[in-house]
């Protein structure tokens, strides 16, 4: 009978009634029908990309793994060339140059932090670092799971879809890859964070996610926005504080990238592009392990994740939903088809949302049926809507 409170109580679907149920199954079952009709791409990397997966899959295709992806090989040599002692500015205006990458805006340059982090811990190291990371998210999880997901079952399901997403942090292909670090951090920082009791560690954590990508920023401001909700003010205030000394550190990065520009370095194309629903679902897909499944079954399985989130009805559930939403929105009209990896940084724990998906759509149905589900007077009951 616990176990049944409990899970009434997280499920936010369960006392739906009929005219909302109804809508929501609505707007969930066109969303669905459309998330397998849209294409997933990747633009000039689908080659590359198909290839690649193509070889971890079993099947033979020459040269998919080497020689490296351009982007990589250039990280690789930046890599190697700052542990000569060279200056990491000057190496990697350079190095962007005979790539033919833009160096200007700044956004075109990548943070320093994790070229360096690379460089001190070499080989071996980024692989022992990886291992404590995707270990250190899964215990993480455990323990949030065991306060919010209601019952052993949903627990371990729970786990097995974290392991899933974070497991590709363990891929030493994409070890220079500024995202694959940065999405593995902010998902043991969600995993460690309680709303207004327990959030010194995560606020380290993604501290240090936010000093390998700026894509970040978005996970501070919103755990800040949640923080002012809340009227933890000593929550809020620390996130403030590391929003604002990011924005310092960003623009002294900018400062010093200016430096290497020179006349005749051409911009970045701009990032602004607007790719609807097949930008969202190809940035998720492509840089996680769904992109092993066909379309048609990767896009409505991050939907109907995001339905098991927004369906979770705890703090966990609610951060994860506004959380997934508003980098679902920003890769819908930012970020060119090549910029897919971009979804590595939300993707880890994404699939999570997986674990709650049936019961929200059990309940949304009962609703919509006329029949939902209420507590009352300490008992669970079942009634149809009058």
């Amino acid at each position: 009978m616990n176990q049944t409170r409990a899970a009434l109580a997280e499920d936010r679907f369960a006392s739906w009634p009929k005219l909302p149920a109804r809508l929501a199954l609505l707007a969930f079952a066109l969303l669905l029908v459309m998330s397998a009709l849209v294409p997933i791409t990747a633009g000039k990397q689908d080659i590359v990309t198909k290839d690649f997966v193509e070889n971890l899959a079993g099947t033979e295709v020459p040269g998919a793994e080497r020689p490296r992806d351009d982007d990589l090989a250039l990280y690789d040599t930046v890599i190697e060339r700052i542990g000569k002692g060279e200056n990491y500015y000057t190496v990697v205006a350079e190095e962007h140059r005979r790539s033919d990458y833009p160096v200007t805006p700044g956004w075109a340059v990548r943070l320093p932090t994790l070229a360096y982090l690379a460089m001190w811990l070499g080989p071996v190291g980024q692989m022992v670092a990886a291992i404590v990371l995707m270990l250190a998210v899964l215990k993480a999880w455990w323990d949030r799971l065991a306060e919010e997901a209601g019952d052993p079952r949903t627990r371990r399901i729970g786990l097995a879809l974290v392991f899933f997403g974070a497991s590709l942090g363990l891929n030493r292909y994409y070890f220079v890859l500024h995202e694959l670090w940065a999405g593995m951090l902010i998902a043991l920082a969600f995993g460690l964070h309680r709303p207004g009791r327990k959030w010194g560690a995560a606020l380290a954590v993604t501290a240090l996610a936010l000093a390998i990508r700026e894509h970040v920023f978005p996970f501070v401001l919103l755990l800040g926005a949640m923080a002012v909700w809340r009227r933890n003010w000593k929550e809020a205030a620390a996130w403030s504080v590391l929003a604002v000394a990011f924005v310092g550190l960003l623009m002294a990065h900018h400062h010093y990238t200016a430096l290497q520009v020179l006349p005749t370095d051409r911009p970045s194309p701009a990032w602004l592009e607007i790719r609807g629903l097949s930008g969202w679902l190809s940035n998720v897909a492509l840089s996680s392990n769904l992109r092993f499944f066909p379309h048609w079954i990767a896009g409505p399985l991050i939907v109907l994740a995001l339905l098991g989130w927004a369906g979770w009805r705890t703090a966990a559930g609610v951060f994860g939903t506004l959380l997934y939403l508003g980098y679902g929105l920003a890769f819908m009209l930012a970020g060119r088809p090549d910029n897919f990896y971009w979804g590595a940084v939300v993707a880890p724990v994404m699939f999570l949302g997986l674990a709650f998906a049936p019961r929200a759509l059990q309940s949304l149905w009962r609703g919509g049926a006329g029949r939902c589900r209420f507590h009352v007077r300490g008992k669970d009951s079942s009634s149809r809507s009058r």
